[in-house]
């Protein structure tokens, strides 16, 4: 089962993360980032190769899509919070738009 992050594990977790742009949310125990793409096609394009990742680790982002600009944010609701999984998904996410 999927654990809430420990203090001691946030900071390796983590901070790659947000040296790659992800922040945290406001009021939340969640990550977000905002990436944008040449065009719809790619970004579209980014987001279905993100959702077979998710669905095979059933852990599934919070996103919304215009045009070439894809908002994403991470939590795992199952614990309340931030887990290895967000970024686990986090890091994936960012392979995916080099």
């Amino acid at each position: 089962m999927t654990e809430k992050l420990s203090e001691e594990t946030r900071g390796p977790l983590l901070e790659p993360l947000f040296a790659a742009g992800w922040q945290m949310v406001d009021g939340r125990d969640a990550i977000e980032k905002t990436f944008v793409f040449k065009n719809f096609v790619e970004a579209f394009g980014w987001m279905t190769q993100v959702a077979i990742w998710a669905e095979k680790w059933d852990h599934h982002p919070e996103w919304s899509n215009v045009y070439k600009t894809v908002d994403v944010v991470l939590s795992t609701h199952d614990v309340g919070g931030l887990s290895a999984l967000d970024a686990k998904l986090a890091r994936k996410m960012d392979s995916l738009s080099e």
